[in-house]
């Protein structure tokens, strides 16, 4: 995502013009954008004239329309997202106060302004969308994938894409393939079959050219997991040291990042086994996606061990910050940012407070995970937000206080 122009006040007031350059930059423009805020961007409406005759003509208008944003729908496997609210400015086709779905789209600008209100409309530029705004941006060039996984069986494979903050399917491939028997070669045809086509793809996919005389063969490519159970991973990995060796020598590049790992089975709900192998762990240590899933090991461990230096749910959370317990010398609060698209102002409010409060009072860690990673995906199961403690803390009983 480029940043094409940043007006924020000091009050937290203002807009950004940003540009999505790749699909996952969709993900970040739907952590950011909030219902109340103010959304430009162009769009095609299709407008019916009627002629003096009595006969109508339609057609597909390009406008300039400005929405207050009321609804978002973010469909993460093909990366759309759709931002529906009421219409602001008038122009010949449409009227203020209509409402208008905005589909934004690759390569356009778009222009995000969130305002302060005193009536409560809106919360502004507050730490966490400015913590995201950054995360969006991509000042270095263009973000990429950080490992590819192909998670597969006998005729069934799902091609992954784990991106810093979310993991994305795109695409599956499913064959049929005949059943081995005795003296015959069908199965073994059926899946060269399959290896060609998932071959086919996942090049396609990660974009990888094999042409020798590319000058992508500088290119670092990144890790690809081959996953499955049984032999399917690594026959699929003998296939393709085949094909770099006969028909297609720029595939080279590629046979030092393959690493091949036992799944349970060739769907997607396999891959949190992959990444949890010790081998997939030392491969993916340098990056966001390890950090965090380490992050909820440590928080998990302390759990088991029953220290009292770990205690998550939301109200158990705010107990620790009040007592001080989640601040300098190791204390970490864990949030998903699932929280923050709360569409209650308050209790957006409430968890920006809260980080604002350990990161900037207390002087603790604060690590935001997305809750479109295994690790997030785990803290959304004890309730979204989780804490280590500095110090072991006994919890109060919440319940016997609610009688």
């Amino acid at each position: 995502m480029r940043c094409i122009k940043n007006k924020i006040e000091h009050n937290g007031s203002g807009a950004v013009t940003l540009c999505p350059d790749e699909p996952e930059d969709m993900w970040h423009a739907y952590n950011l954008i909030r219902p109340g805020d103010i959304l430009r961007a162009s769009a095609i409406r299709r407008v019916t004239t009627v002629q003096d005759t009595g006969s109508t003509s339609s057609a597909r208008v390009h406008l300039n329309l400005i929405i207050r944003v009321k609804n978002l729908d973010f469909d993460p496997q093909s990366s759309q997202l759709h931002v529906s609210g009421q219409i602001m400015n008038e122009t010949p086709h449409t009227k203020i106060g209509q409402f208008h779905t905005l589909d934004l789209e690759l390569n356009r600008n778009f222009t995000l302004e969130k305002e302060v209100g005193s009536d409560g409309e809106g919360v502004g530029w507050d730490s966490i969308a400015i913590e995201s705004l950054k995360d969006a941006v991509d000042e270095g060039g263009k973000r990429r994938a950080e490992a590819v996984a192909v998670v597969m069986q006998e005729g069934l494979a799902h091609i992954c894409f784990i991106g810093q903050f979310q993991t994305i399917l795109k695409q599956k491939i499913e064959m049929s393939v005949p059943r081995k028997r005795q003296g015959g070669g069908d199965h073994d045809k059926g899946m060269n079959k399959f290896f060609k086509v998932t071959l086919e793809t996942l090049l396609r996919q990660m974009e990888f050219n094999t042409s020798l005389t590319s000058g992508a063969n500088n290119e670092a490519v990144r890790p690809v997991l081959l996953a499955s159970p049984g032999f399917v991973a690594s026959g699929f990995q003998k296939y393709i040291q085949s094909e770099a060796s006969t028909t297609t020598p720029g595939l080279k590049r590629l046979l030092p990042s393959l690493v091949v790992v036992h799944s349970a089975s060739g769907y997607t709900n396999s891959l949190s086994e992959v990444l949890q192998s010790p081998a997939v762990k030392t491969i993916l240590a340098d990056t966001k996606y390890a950090r965090e899933t380490k992050l909820m090991d440590d928080f998990l461990e302390q759990l088991r061990k029953e220290t009292n230096k770990a205690t998550y749910g939301p109200r158990e959370v705010e107990h620790a910050v009040e007592q001080g317990a989640v601040g300098r010398g190791g204390g970490v609060l864990i949030v998903s940012n699932r929280l923050f698209r709360s569409q209650d102002i308050a209790e957006r409010k409430r968890w920006v407070s809260l980080v604002d409060r350990v990161r900037d009072v207390e002087g603790g860690d604060v690590r935001i995970l997305s809750s479109d990673h295994e690790s997030g995906k785990r803290l959304e199961g004890l309730g979204g937000i989780a804490a280590l403690l500095t110090f072991p803390l006994i919890e109060p009983d919440f319940d016997s206080d609610a009688e």
